[in-house]
């Protein structure tokens, strides 16, 4: 037999309804409604996060300052002296994440640190000025590889908690 969405229902004994209190002296939770007798937490008058006229905690606690802007571009640096090190011919993203030096589907900028001796190949997301400089002058060539979002801005990262 198949169960379909008409039938569910819960488990007999695990719903309750609700007790409706203040009805009358003559039923359970007459009169007082379970609220003991007179005082403030008796009448309909406490705030939420009332504490007796002393500075209540969401008002005591420091708030958060500044801002984390959703649509920021993290790179992975990668200097020269890293890609002379690996000795890659042709250094790619997916090249320098099979070496163990970026992590998978990282933006990739190289900086210029360090010296190249050798003509190599370069494909990153960016490119320092010192280092696109570094490369041709040893005979290699950049090539900018586009960002996966392409040209627009990146998809926010967060949620509507983030940026408080």
């Amino acid at each position: 037999m198949t169960i379909k969405i008409h039938d569910l229902k819960p488990a007999p004994g695990s719903t309750r309804a609700r007790k409706r209190v203040g009805r009358g002296i003559a039923g359970k939770g007459g009169k007082t409604a379970g609220r003991g007798t007179k005082g403030q937490k008796a009448r309909s008058t406490v705030p939420l996060g009332f504490e007796g006229g002393q500075m209540p905690l969401h008002m005591r606690v420091p708030k958060l300052k500044g801002f984390n802007n959703p649509f920021r571009v993290e790179y992975q640096a990668i200097n020269l002296d890293t890609i002379e090190a690996a000795e890659l011919d042709e250094v790619t993203p997916e090249s320098l994440h099979a070496k163990g030096l970026t992590h998978k589907g990282a933006l990739v900028k190289v900086l210029g640190r360090g010296q190249l001796t050798r003509a190599v190949t370069v494909r990153a997301h960016a490119f320092s000025k010192s280092a696109e400089r570094a490369i041709t002058d040893a005979g290699g060539t950049v090539e900018v590889v586009p960002k996966p979002w392409g040209d627009r801005r990146p998809p926010a990262k967060g949620n509507q908690f983030a940026n408080r």
